[in-house]
């Protein structure tokens, strides 16, 4: 059984969640701490209506990070679509489905497809502050902020070589039990790889020093109405 939340009695965004999900229990800390108490009562908004699975669609299991597949005719809703990916309510619970299986949700696919060959740039050109901006495409697929502003990228190095720019990140998760952190790292090292310049990269997962609320910006605090 999963509930329909109002995010932070904001009304701008639904998350769903199993009440016994630790994730559950991670967010209604969050809301909180800010004062206000969780209401698991309140309505969706009307947009999020549901829907139906339009065929056999891949999808990865939140939080557990399985693989599977979510069968046409399957009942869900869209809690989240950001990033390139969509995060959908189902009885089987939550889990992401990538912008690739976007039709199987009736939409259409909203990333443009990336060519395998990229432009030749100079090595010198890469700017950190441009795989800094890549790096907050990436989102979280239970709490609308992306991985930057969430406070979960610790270090962001370049190391520019003869045949182009290799690039090293680490990263953390909001629970160090979540599954979903290959995928999220996977994704990270996906976009990161394709900007212009960059010859490899490497997203490692780290759990020291854990994260905690005070790592979330100022931006992301207020997406999530904490300030």
């Amino acid at each position: 059984m999963w509930l329909k939340l109002a995010c932070l009695n904001t009304g701008q965004t639904v998350v769903a969640f199993h009440r016994n999900d630790a994730n559950f229990r991670q967010y209604r800390i969050l809301i909180e701490k800010r004062g206000q108490p969780l209401d698991s009562t309140r309505k969706p908004m009307q947009e999020h209506i549901k829907k139906t699975i339009t065929r056999d669609c891949e999808a990865i299991q939140i939080p557990s990070g399985t693989n599977f597949i979510i069968p046409a005719g399957t009942e869900f809703y869209i809690t989240q679509s950001l990033g390139g990916s969509h995060t959908v309510a189902t009885d089987f619970g939550l889990a992401r489905v990538s912008d690739a299986n976007a039709d199987a949700l009736g939409m259409e696919s909203a990333v443009p497809k990336i060519t395998e060959s990229k432009p030749a740039v100079e090595t010198a050109s890469l700017d950190v502050k441009a795989i800094w901006e890549q790096l907050k495409t990436c989102y979280d697929p239970e709490i609308p902020v992306n991985i930057v502003d969430l406070g979960l990228v610790y270090d962001c190095q370049v190391n520019q070589e003869s045949g182009g720019a290799r690039v090293e990140v680490k990263m953390t998760l909001t629970a160090p039990g979540c599954g979903m952190g290959p995928t999220i790292a996977a994704e990270a090292r996906s976009k990161i790889m394709s900007l212009p310049g960059v010859e490899d990269a490497n997203v490692d997962l780290v759990w020291d020093p854990p994260w905690n609320q005070g790592m979330i910006s100022e931006v992301g605090k207020m997406q999530l109405g904490l300030i």
